[in-house]
């Protein structure tokens, strides 16, 4: 008898995996992809242990191929978020007209050798002979911005913009996206960056360190808009969506600014010229007190980068005529920004993915390589950021009774009660956030970008009137003036928050319902407003579980939500959240289904315990 005939089976589809970093450059960072799907995205910080850390993301790429089950030789390709060769007639137009001091020069040809000299490192990284290292692409930095913000978007048709500091030579940089294609039409050079606005009135205030422009953000509501007209001589709105720095009032284009970008933290030096000095005051002393004068100064310059951020995004709009924005940069990292975008320009929908910074480069570089080079489909969009690492296996009683021997100290005994279930320790945290305890919480994958959303995080009651200070104080070891971000049900966010919109990455502030301010001490800023994270149940479901419980004990659907740190990056491992509890005045730390309290020594342990 003739065999019956049985219909071919479809071949399954080949895998292809994309790694894409971000080296030797601020928050270094690398992202896996399967197939145009993320599988992990992690920053090297979390392993350095130094935040922001620049070099090359060696730790971050290996941890990739764990979590994905994979070796080095089956990464198909390779995009890395910089580009020495882009933008050569502009850069060389610059040296011409403005005749930079050598140092400026040399040390950007350091940093672009560094890129170009990439193949050592990225085969020890990925345990491959350089022989045999995949093929390498360089994708120009913005590029790799406006890709992280549109590709991993629910957008069909979206415009574009990426606004930061500087790369490859651009500060700005302006595109449509349709489908698997990003048309980059616009472009703003160096010299000329709000982000470099930004950072240069974050040194003039006193803030030196790299990143602390998110301090002036949040020290800003504390103060008046009586420096407007002064800030505002430092940039000129040009008809039609473009600006320019005066130049006059700043030297990172002609001095040679320091800068480090090599291995370990990164830094920049002064980039504010003497003559900013004659417009806006004297410059903070980092030890000095802040004044009045300090606090006007940081709510006059958010003002004035708001007013040219929603120029650069006017003119966008007025360009491509579509109403879906994504956004990314440095800039898109300005939550208070971002979330006044729709009532002041005509967007009615926007996108930020949780890492729009540098971070996010090594996101965008991958996808600019599935998508615009290799021609794919788009079938990913980001709903949430929990793409790090987890140590489902951790044992916690074990890390307790190694960095505690006896579970006691000179005023602290430890206890450890371990639950049967997730919903079990949802309860017992949801009990002990509603008698007022701070609450460290360690739950699965580590989020990717530089907010904790409810898998590292410090959490709280955010009724209680004396709970920032406590833990700005206590806890983070940091300024007083610091704002707590409220995470919240997202069925219930239209009850607490003026005309929202649902931001699961915490990345735009809202007013708080103004009959609800006095009952949300801990998490309404001094201006009425709030940070918001929403929380739903099919993105987070035991964060959103736990909120759920809170509500039910308390009447509220929001806890004050913070980064599981202390002057140090958001912690990686259950060791590390230990740790952190251990030196701060924290009271409980939970890490799965494991709930370590402290109780003064002088009170008897707890039954059972």
């Amino acid at each position: 008898m003739a065999a019956a005939h049985r219909p071919a089976l479809p071949d399954r589809p080949a895998l292809m995996y994309v790694l894409g970093i971000n080296a030797y450059h601020g928050d270094v960072a690398a992202v896996l992809l399967r197939n145009g799907a993320v599988v992990a995205a992690l920053e090297e910080e979390r392993f350095t242990r130094i935040k922001h850390y620049a070099g090359f993301p060696t730790q971050s790429i290996q941890r990739c191929l764990e979590m994905a089950g994979i070796d080095g030789a089956q990464v198909a390709h390779v995009a890395i978020s910089r580009d020495p060769k882009a933008n050569l007639p502009q850069k060389a137009l610059f040296a011409l007209k403005k005749r930079p001091s050598p140092k400026l020069v040399l040390d950007r040809l350091r940093n672009q050798r560094a890129v170009r000299d990439v193949e050592g490192p990225l085969a020890e990284a990925l345990g491959v002979s350089p022989d045999a290292l995949p093929p390498v692409h360089n994708v120009e930095h913005h590029p790799a911005h406006l890709a992280s913000a549109f590709f991993c978007s629910p957008f069909d048709e979206a415009a574009v913009a990426a606004i930061d500091g500087f790369g490859d030579f651009v500060s700005t940089s302006l595109a449509t996206g349709r489908g698997n294609h990003l048309d980059v039409f616009d472009r703003t050079y160096f010299p000329h960056s709000l982000g470099m606005l930004y950072t240069a009135v974050t040194q003039h205030l006193g803030f030196l360190h790299y990143g602390d422009e998110f301090k002036v953000m949040g020290l800003a509501p504390y103060g008046n808009p009586t420096r407007v007209d002064e800030v505002r001589q430092l940039v000129n709105l040009v008809r039609g969506g473009t600006f320019e720095l005066n130049l006059d009032y700043f030297r990172h284009w002609s001095d040679g600014v320091e800068m480090e970008w090599d291995e370990g933290y990164p830094s920049l030096g002064r980039v504010y010229a003497d003559a900013m000095c004659d417009v806006l005051g004297p410059a903070r002393d980092p030890d000095e007190e802040l004044t009045q004068h300090h606090e006007d100064l940081a709510h006059s310059l958010q003002v004035v980068y708001e007013e040219a951020a929603f120029h650069i995004l006017r003119g966008l709009y007025g360009r491509t005529g579509m109403r879906k924005l994504c956004l990314a940069g440095g800039c898109g990292m300005n939550s208070v920004a971002n979330g006044k975008i729709r009532d002041n320009t005509p967007f009615d929908e926007v996108y930020i993915q949780p890492a729009a910074g540098d971070n996010g480069t090594a996101l965008g570089a991958a996808l600019w390589m599935w998508h615009q080079e290799l021609g794919n489909p788009r079938r990913f969009v980001m709903e949430h950021a929990y793409w790090g690492t987890e140590y489902p296996d951790a044992d916690v009683e074990a890390i307790l009774d190694a960095a505690v021997p006896g579970r006691s100290d000179d005023d602290w005994r430890y206890t450890a009660t371990t639950y049967n279930s997730p919903e079990e320790t949802v309860e017992a945290t949801a009990d002990l956030l509603a008698d007022g305890n701070v609450i460290g919480w360690f739950q699965g994958r580590m989020e990717w970008g530089s907010r904790a959303l409810g898998n590292r995080s410090i959490l709280a009651d955010p009724s209680r009137a004396d709970m920032r200070d406590l833990i700005n104080l206590k806890i983070k070891f940091r300024e007083r003036f610091r704002p707590f971000a409220p995470s919240i049900l997202e069925e219930r966010l239209e009850d607490y928050f003026v005309d929202p919109a649902p931001d699961p990455f915490m990345q735009q502030v809202y007013p708080v319902e103004p009959d609800k301010r006095e009952g949300l001490p801990a998490i309404t800023h001094v201006d009425g407003s709030g940070r918001l994270q929403t929380v739903a149940a099919d993105e987070n479901p035991l964060y959103h579980q736990l909120i759920g419980a809170f509500a039910e004990r308390t009447g509220t659907p929001i806890l004050l939500n913070t980064s599981f740190n202390e002057n140090e990056p958001i912690v990686d491992t259950p060791e590390q959240a230990f740790a952190c509890f251990h030196r701060t005045r924290m009271d409980a730390v939970v890490i799965g289904n494991t709930v370590v309290q402290r109780v003064p020594i002088e009170e008897p342990a707890v039954a059972g315990s």
